[in-house]
């Protein structure tokens, strides 16, 4: 491989950061709906190449987790369009005054919002990454580079083509949206070295990956490794509600960093209502492994061990524990926990503000399940990721979390004095 092509395709993306600097919130808006009429324009030929990636990962044996997130049907790829065009309903996240005055000499000053610059995006197996990403970016007014996994190297390259005929049918920079096309882990090395020119670096993907990322590079990296997540049921909590909530926290998607890991239930209402889960994951394949105090109102199932607490199986597998009450629950999330989405059921509204103020996590529901985290049901649209950091960026990565500001002064000759 020729290292230098990763070096150029950062130093042209650097360049068209600064370009997208001048364009107008007009201007991005219809370029995304422009990206999405020419994503439309090639769905079959779509569709046929990612059937084709999807066949050779089953025969090369990747897990069905990764098979499902790299597959590309009708209803996805009306999913990705979708985003695509809902974002551009968003306010603009650029040149929003944040705050502002007039100092007494006469000095105006503000700070306003601008873009972060160039940012790569990394991820595995997932197509839909690629649009979500090219969204958020070029709707903030970011320069994008995008490297996905080998095992849809086809189907990503042939979606950024699409787009980047959109967004430069209206005037965008070229090189606003590209894509490093050369397969394997060197290309991936030498993006982590450029910092020159690439301004933060999101991860999308295993542990493993976003481990590796954020220890091999100098360039910012907006990440989060684990989705442990966590449901209190509280002493109070309506029994129906508490297991509608978590079969759909748990069994709704379960490959996805939202999705549940860990019960806590209140010992004071574990003998009614753990029968009554018991039965419901029963009826969804889900294996329970709890706690000596749960086996005892659960005899038949697998004990939980330390290790138990701290996984994120992304599996058919769920961790019980029996909690005193909810000063206990939070101590076993914050300590446990991985700071991505945990939920509480309670007919409690202090309970409840307890839960939200003590629980150290990037989202916190109430009554609601954590399968609800995320851009689509934040009212975000496109999102390019989670981070569980708490700078810069917390929850999900829309729009507004891919701008940083800058103070603006205008004078007439000022001097200091």
């Amino acid at each position: 491989m020729n290292t230098s092509t990763v070096e150029v395709i950062a130093r042209q993306s650097s360049v068209a950061a600064r370009q997208l600097l001048s364009s107008s919130e007009a201007v991005r808006n219809l370029a995304l709906l422009k990206m999405a009429d020419a994503l439309e324009s090639v769905k079959q030929q779509v569709l046929e190449v990612n059937a084709q990636e999807v066949l050779k990962a089953k025969q090369e044996g990747l897990s069905a987790a990764m098979v499902k997130r790299l597959t590309i049907d009708e209803k996805v790829f009306q999913y990705m369009l979708s985003r695509l065009r809902k974002v551009t309903q968003r306010a603009d996240p650029l040149n929003r005054v944040l705050e502002g005055h007039t100092n007494p000499e006469g000095l105006k000053v503000y700070k306003k919002s601008v873009p972060l610059g160039v940012i790569g995006i990394i991820y595995e197996s997932r197509p839909n990454v690629t649009t979500d990403a090219a969204a958020v970016c070029i709707k903030s007014g970011n320069a994008v580079i995008l490297r996905g996994g080998s095992e849809a190297i086809k189907t990503n390259t042939l979606l950024t083509d699409a787009m980047i005929k959109g967004a430069v049918e209206v005037g965008l920079p070229e090189h606003a949206i590209q894509i490093i096309r050369i397969p394997g882990h060197e290309a991936v090395g030498e993006l982590l070295k450029m910092d020159e020119y690439v301004d933060v670096l999101i991860p999308r993907g295993g542990k493993g990956l976003i481990k590796r990322i954020a220890e091999g590079t100098r360039i910012p990296v907006i990440k989060h490794y684990d989705g442990i997540c966590h449901l209190y049921i509280a002493e109070d909590a309506d029994r129906t509600q508490a297991v509608d909530l978590a079969i759909n926290s748990k069994c709704q998607s379960i490959q996805v960093c939202n999705a549940l890991e860990t019960l806590l239930i209140d010992k004071k209402c574990a003998e009614l209502i753990l029968p009554l889960l018991q039965s419901a994951f029963n009826s969804n394949n889900i294996e329970l492994r709890g706690c000596e105090q749960t086996q005892k109102i659960l005899p038949g199932i697998s004990a939980a061990t330390e290790e138990d607490w701290h996984t994120e199986y992304l599996a058919p597998i769920l961790s019980i524990k029996m909690v005193n009450d909810i000063e206990q629950a939070i101590e076993h999330i914050n300590h446990y926990g991985s700071g991505h989405t945990d939920s509480i059921v309670t007919q409690s509204l202090s309970i409840a503000q307890i839960f939200e103020q003590q629980v150290d996590s990037a989202s916190v529901l109430i009554n609601a399940s954590t399968r609800l985290s995320g851009g689509g049901d934040y009212g975000l649209g496109s999102v390019v990721g989670i981070s569980t950091d708490k700078l810069h960026a917390r929850g999900p990565v829309g729009p507004d979390e891919l701008t940083t500001y800058k103070w603006v002064a205008y004078g007439n000759g000022h001097l200091r004095g």
